[in-house]
């Protein structure tokens, strides 16, 4: 399966798209999977508590974001896939991260989790076939494909990690 197209997705997530570098979902997850895991890893425990400014999320709070929209993007490519033409529902990531409570748990809990979802979607995600690559939903009132949701999982997860580079100083 190629690069998604761009009627594969809304507009706005061609920025995450264009940040995963392969051509199909197993080149994105072997160019990708190790070094993200390394990286998100290694964020440091003293600066846990940290944001870059007032009102920015705490890189804890990051953490959390980047597990719960990876299981949110991933679930949408597991009904899409499964041929389930129900359109799913938008979520508000700001709800969520309020609601996820990242503060009052250890960095080294919220890498479990994150590790954990992360090997269950590349799992997943490496056991699609064609056909369940090319097939199309509606999300958020958009069409989406499960190949377009791969690579926004991982587009994600790469937009993150420039963020913390750039202004978290990580």
């Amino acid at each position: 399966m190629a690069r998604p197209q761009p009627n594969e997705c809304a507009p706005y997530y061609q920025k995450y798209i264009a940040l995963a570098q392969g051509n199909s979902i197993s080149e994105i997850v072997n160019n990708h999977a190790f070094d993200l895991q390394e990286f998100y890893n290694s964020l440091p425990d003293d600066k846990a508590d940290f944001a870059y400014a007032e009102n920015k999320w705490t890189i804890k709070q990051v953490l959390q974001h980047l597990t719960d929209a990876e299981r949110v993007f991933a679930y949408r490519a597991l009904r899409i896939s499964r041929n389930d033409e129900t359109p799913l529902a938008s979520f508000e990531e700001n709800d969520y991260v309020k609601n996820g409570f990242a503060e009052t748990r250890a960095l080294s809990s919220l890498k479990q989790e994150f590790n954990a979802v992360r090997a269950a979607t590349d799992i997943f995600l490496l056991a699609l076939n064609d056909e369940q690559t090319k097939r199309m939903g509606t999300a958020s009132n958009n069409p989406v494909s499960v190949n377009a949701l791969a690579f926004i999982i991982y587009g994600h997860l790469l937009h993150h990690k420039n963020i913390l580079k750039e202004r978290y100083g990580i």
